[in-house]
């Protein structure tokens, strides 16, 4: 038995120690935001947060979160408000497929949360998630905006 803190709230799961994350959050707690993109945290379409910082689950046993807290895009929106971020991405238009997108804005909230005012160069070093589609302008673009909207709220 695995226990942590998800989205706020205590959660056990029954799952073998080197179950992967991704597969404990999609498969036995039905939270399918998080997607599987390659299986080899290179993608990043995994990505959550554990204990704040930006992580790739599909590499991730979850034996790695026990006692630890775990934030996925399903919990990023408070109340009715969506999370700067998530704001940023519907003015910006950045989806074209949007299967990379839950984690790409989770690896945005992380690096904003650490660093409120990125440049572009501090963008490019710490987003690393793919995106087949090609959007990195209107992703750079979407942080900036995201990184106004965190200072105007």
């Amino acid at each position: 038995m695995i226990s942590f803190i998800l989205n706020g709230e205590n959660v056990s799961v029954d799952v073998p120690a080197e179950m992967p994350l991704l597969w404990v959050l999609r498969d036995r707690l039905q939270l399918t935001g998080t997607k599987y993109g390659c299986g080899i945290a290179q993608c990043g379409a995994c990505t959550v947060h554990l204990d704040g910082a930006a992580v790739r689950t599909c590499v991730l046993p979850a034996s790695a979160v026990a006692g630890r807290s775990v934030k996925t895009i399903e919990d990023m929106a408070e109340d009715e408000a969506l999370h700067p971020v998530q704001q940023a991405w519907i003015e910006e238009q950045v989806p074209q497929c949007g299967y990379c997108q839950s984690g790409m804005i989770m690896a945005a909230a992380a690096l904003l949360s650490e660093n409120p005012d990125p440049d572009d160069a501090a963008i490019d070093e710490t987003i690393t998630n793919i995106c087949r589609c090609g959007t990195y302008p209107r992703i750079r673009r979407a942080i900036h905006r995201a990184a106004e909207l965190g200072k105007a709220g």
